[in-house]
């Protein structure tokens, strides 16, 4: 999380996405799609580019996980896999699902949990483990938004551990925890309180990198490139400014202005950007190379997932949990998502980025790249959602239909973020989502089943 300080570097960047116009992007982009043309995608590894991961962001697998480059990318492929597996098994099993989440090296194996034993079977037959538990994963959710409504920053972070099938609570007090549970009525036995040597604080105050400066004294990180309608812009955090704060770019020239703004209670704000600025569909990795972005499906619990920030650089781990809430000095975030990925002052408001699938924004942390750490991110896709705003992508065919509106044939639109569960028609079909993303040329309901599936 980020906090704006009066003539004070408050963050830096990790994505470096807007470029001055007129300057040549580091890598071609792909060529557009014809959506009346287009291929059907047959593995999620194809429609999510796993085997396009760039060498920067498989190096830094390598080093922070211990894989070969082999190994790197078979996990990438493996993750994608998974997560559109277990995304239609979680809508088959309703209520009985609990969670998934992938273990080993190369994320081979995918464990699916269910509150019913005859489910077993069906998920073995999805190729998924099956592991049988006692809770719902919306039952110890419901508990968790119970816990937030009254939790105070002697117990900074709660979150739902799906392997474990358990609510957790970290403590920075002792018994702050079982306070809070006998307060809101949760059943104890839903929870496990942990002990937390350091609650997680605001990631500010160190200069560097490709950052941009508010109102000419704070400064804070791109998060990524977007366009709304013909305006260019770039999603960040909501804590960095609130609407009409200016902005200017990391070398000073006027950028824009910042549009709209959440904070507390989730992360997230956009700003526009003047005519002298261009949004490019890349995160800035080691040695400034360009890392490309293809899209936004958020990857599921266990994957890996990599941070570029302007004081540490490249640094991977893996999810530990999705809808994460967080209750910081300024006041409670939810809905973010829980990581591995070490962090230091100066890396918030980077980018999260799996394989080539946007995933968030940094928020805050723990901890450091020395001892190692634990962060948080924004996920981007509620941040493109509530702002009509579309991710720049190196897919992206160029200036089309608004977020939302419909395409032919269909209720289905380029550009409108869809959560899972949702239905659209297409084609004369009637499809359900399966995972969340935003909508673009390429990805036609009737093309990617990772993301689809027909009812």
């Amino acid at each position: 999380m980020l906090r704006r300080h009066a003539r004070t570097a408050c963050t830096v960047l990790a994505a470096a996405g807007l470029a001055l116009a007129g300057l040549q992007a580091g890598s071609a982009t792909a060529a557009p799609h014809d959506k009346d043309r287009a291929p059907t995608v047959r593995t999620a590894a194809d429609a999510l580019g796993a085997a396009s991961a760039q060498p920067e962001l498989l190096r830094a697998m390598q080093r922070d996980l211990g894989l070969t480059r082999a190994q790197a990318e078979n996990r990438l492929a493996n993750e994608a896999e998974a997560g559109a597996r277990a995304a239609g098994l979680r809508l088959d099993l309703g209520g009985a699902f609990a969670g998934a989440w992938v273990d080993g090296a190369e994320s081979g194996t995918l464990t699916v949990a269910t509150t019913r034993a005859a489910d077993a079977a069906a998920i073995r037959a999805a190729g998924a483990r099956a592991e049988v538990v006692t809770h719902g994963l919306t039952a110890l959710e419901r508990a968790k938004e119970a816990l937030d409504r009254a939790a105070t920053a002697e117990a900074p972070v709660r979150y739902v551990d799906v392997r474990a099938n358990v609510l957790v609570v970290e403590e920075a007090r002792a018994g702050a925890g079982a306070r809070l549970v006998a307060a809101t009525g949760v059943p104890r036995g839903l929870v496990k309180v942990v002990r937390t040597i350091e609650a997680p604080r605001p990631l500010y105050d160190l200069r560097g990198g490709d950052a941009y400066y508010m109102n000419g004294s704070g400064r804070c990180s791109v998060g990524f490139p977007i366009t709304k309608g013909t305006t260019q812009g770039f999603a960040t955090a909501g804590h960095c400014g609130r609407a009409g704060t200016s902005t200017s770019g990391y070398n000073q020239v006027a950028q824009g202005s910042f549009q709209a703004s959440v904070f507390p209670g989730n992360d997230m704000a956009w700003v526009a950007a003047n005519s002298n600025w261009t949004a490019t569909p890349y995160v800035k990795g080691s040695g400034g190379a360009n890392v490309q972005v293809t899209g936004s499906v958020l990857q599921p619990v266990g994957s890996s997932v990599c941070r570029s920030g302007s004081t540490t650089g490249w640094h991977c781990g893996t999810v530990q949990q999705h809808n994460t809430s967080v209750t910081y000095p300024e006041g409670t975030i939810s809905g973010v998502t829980r990581t591995t990925v070490c962090a230091e002052p100066g890396d918030s408001g980077g980018s999260y980025i799996s394989g080539s699938q946007a995933q968030g924004v940094t928020s805050g942390g723990s901890g450091n790249c020395s001892s190692g750490g634990t962060t948080f991110f924004q996920p981007l896709n509620p941040i493109l959602q509530n702002y009509g705003l579309t991710l720049k992508t190196t897919t992206d065919p160029g200036p089309g239909p608004g977020p939302g509106e419909p395409e032919p044939g269909g209720t289905w639109a380029v550009g409108k973020v869809y959560k899972a569960g949702d239905t659209v028609t297409y084609g004369g079909g009637t499809y359900r989502c399966l995972q969340g993303h935003q909508a673009q040329t390429g990805w036609e309901p009737s093309n990617v089943p990772a993301l689809w599936q027909r009812v």
